[in-house]
């Protein structure tokens, strides 16, 4: 966690203070890399992807997600609804992901309108693409902290900003990369301190493939608002953007089902925000 120091510093005070905790890899990454996201969230969630040859492929998506913090073995689920484009409308998406301990992967169905049948879909590989695009189901789940040796290599100055370069290496035998390079964008405060941008190197060494992300802060939650992914190697590039956030608004466990995937957005009540009173 972040401590808050009540406005006791000023930002100059405060930055110089961070200056002389110990800039290791580990303590960088706890403080930079994980972000509250809230407690649930409900948004538009558009993904384009385009190949090799420059055609572009896109579509949108009603996303409702939650948070279950480990209750029954379940890190979190999510519910995509299909808006766009008109002939798969209707079509809905539904993903648990399970936490660290419970040593399972991520349960996944879909619902074609078609068939009017929901098919489970399950997932052979971590490394599998996460809806056809440049990033996998490893990349979009989150790894705990102690999975990786993680090194301060520098800090970078490009464009007037300045980044940590964090090299974070795998424990696993037989990983997915070989190495991710995190860039952490270097603020007045840790509370505004967010990866940037990570590079992927593929097991010879060798990059593989460039995300850069745009974040957006939602009340007091960090949410992406714009994603690139971009391969090295196969030419094609994938972006993702979410919008229209809202978070924190009660969102209830029921709505994770065959019922709602059938019905579709209908079947999700509408949203009541907690009141910034409310315990989270």
């Amino acid at each position: 966690m972040i401590l808050f120091l009540g406005g006791i510093f000023t930002a100059n005070s405060l930055a110089i203070a961070d200056e002389q905790i110990a800039l290791t890899g580990k303590e960088i990454f706890k403080r930079c890399g994980y972000k509250y996201p809230g407690e649930d969230q409900r948004s538009k969630f558009t993904v384009m992807l385009r190949d090799r040859q420059g055609n572009t492929k896109k579509s949108e998506y009603l996303r409702f997600w939650k948070d279950f913090k480990g209750v029954d073995g379940i890190a979190d689920k999510m519910l995509l609804f299909t808006v766009f484009p008109p002939d798969a409308k209707g079509a809905a998406f539904m993903r648990v992901a399970y936490v660290r301990e419970a040593k399972k992967n991520v349960d996944q169905w879909i619902y074609l309108p078609v068939l009017r049948k929901i098919r489970r879909v399950s997932i052979r590989d971590p490394g599998d693409n996460f809806l056809n695009s440049n990033l996998t189901y490893a990349d979009v789940s989150l790894r705990a902290l102690e999975e990786d040796n993680h090194k301060f290599l520098e800090t970078k100055t490009v464009k007037g900003l300045e980044f940590y370069m964090v090299e974070s290496i795998p424990k696993e035998s037989k990983p997915l990369y070989s190495k991710r390079i995190f860039w952490f964008l270097k603020t007045p405060s840790w509370d505004d301190c967010v990866n940037t941008r990570i590079d992927y190197y593929d097991t010879k060494g060798e990059l593989l493939k460039e995300q850069f992300i745009k974040w957006q802060k939602v009340n007091n939650a960090w949410i992406w608002d714009r994603v690139l992914i971009r391969s090295r190697q196969t030419q094609t590039a994938s972006v993702f953007q979410i919008s229209e956030v809202e978070i924190n608004t009660n969102l209830s466990d029921d709505i994770f089902s065959a019922r709602s995937l059938r019905k579709g957005p209908d079947a999700i009540p509408k949203s009541k925000i907690k009141s910034p009173g409310e315990a989270q």
